[in-house]
């Protein structure tokens, strides 16, 4: 069998990465430190996981291992020198604490196999792959990082799935949501292209990040902030109130008109991507917390992010994209008092007020249409 080498064993690991590439005809290593898991990964070599939905089904996924990084590192190396393949899925946080190991792994196959292999980064992040060849570029020598930059390829990949958060009695079932989506950019791979059951090649994968980070990522953060304001505290019960579901079909609608525009996505596949995503929200399977969906504000307002940004980009254009200027003022007045960015957000507006904060988390200039923009939806919200 081809070997596979994913880093990361859990939910979205097993759930989503490691069962593709087994489907694919690969033997999968999953590469983690939680010892527990690791143990009965090896003692059961394989696992189940459930699609909940409308049509829900069992998976059983086979040809499994794992190894602890921690307690076999030996073994680890010596998988890099035969791998076929090199994921991850661990969060964006962790690349960083996980490139010496690949460092060294990639070392030792340079040094036996100078066959292409390509390593995709599959993080909820933009460039993930270019960030992690970085911190891995920073543990090797000259010599050998010609080398690898010859053989070893950092092709940048969008991903999407849902998997809630559980607590299951067998503690490797993983229970997904029936929507996957895994893009990767042609342009990063050396050698030929990995052919894995449920992964698109593509040429221009910003197009598909920009898809999904504007469509399933601001219209989950906008049902969220938008509920929360109502005291609802979970989003398959605000996707039953009709007020919210206008508003986030509104929402839909601004960042709709800009994908098509900038992208030239056909106007009705579009349109059945969208509906699939109000689909998504309103599986209760797979709802989460108000309070969940909505934290993190001030990386969610970021400049480049989910709110902001297509919110600029149609202020560009000459539109007047008025709700997402809603759901910008709204994420300002999240006031969750469990959530860090929540608490600064709201300490900052005390001090220095609502202007002077939404020129600081969002570095939007003031008196500029957009600012403006936002500042009368923030006094409609108060009202």
């Amino acid at each position: 069998m081809k070997q596979a080498i994913h880093f990361g064993g859990g939910n979205i690991g097993r759930g989503f990465i490691g069962e593709l590439l087994v489907r694919s005809g690969y033997e999968v290593t999953f590469v983690d430190v939680a010892e527990a898991l690791v143990d009965e990964i090896n003692a059961r070599r394989s696992y189940d996981i459930e699609v909940v939905g409308n049509a829900p089904k069992t998976i059983h996924v086979a040809h499994v291992k794992a190894i602890n990084s921690n307690v076999n590192l030996e073994e680890l190396l010596d998988a890099f020198v035969t791998a076929d393949i090199v994921t991850t899925a661990i969060g964006p946080n962790i690349l960083k604490f996980i490139a010496p190991n690949i460092a060294k792994g990639l070392a030792r196959r340079v040094e036996k196999n100078e066959t292409p292999l390509n390593i995709i980064a599959c993080e909820n992040m933009v460039g993930g792959s270019t960030v992690l060849k970085n911190f891995v570029y920073e543990h090797l020598d000259e010599s050998t990082k010609e080398k690898v930059m010859r053989c070893i390829g950092f092709p940048d990949a969008a991903v999407d799935r849902i998997v809630p958060i559980q607590h299951n009695e067998d503690p490797l079932l993983v229970k997904v949501e029936p929507f996957a989506e895994w893009d990767v950019d042609r342009k990063g791979v050396v050698g030929s292209e990995p052919q894995i059951e449920g992964l698109t090649w593509v040429d221009d994968l910003e197009a598909y990040i920009e898809r999904k980070l504007f469509s399933v990522n601001t219209g989950h953060a906008s049902i969220a902030y938008m509920a929360y304001l109502k005291g609802i505290e979970d989003i398959a019960s605000a996707m039953k109130d009709e007020e919210i579901v206008s508003f986030v079909r509104r929402v839909w609608a601004e960042t709709s008109e800009l994908l098509i525009e900038k992208y030239g996505f056909d106007r009705e596949k579009h349109a059945a991507y969208i509906r699939t995503a109000e689909e998504r929200f309103t599986n209760p399977h797979l709802s989460d917390a108000v309070t969940r969906v909505a934290r993190g504000p001030k990386r969610k307002l970021g400049v480049k992010d989910r709110l902001v940004s297509p919110a600029a980009q149609l202020i560009e254009r000459g539109r007047k994209p008025e709700a997402l200027a809603t759901v910008i003022a709204a994420a300002l007045r999240f006031d969750f008092v469990d959530d860090p960015e929540a608490v600064e957000v709201q300490g900052y507006i005390k001090e220095h007020g609502f202007e002077k904060a939404l020129m600081h988390f969002t570095e939007i200039p003031p008196g500029s249409e957009l600012f403006n923009l936002i500042l009368d939806k923030n006094a409609e919200l108060k009202k």
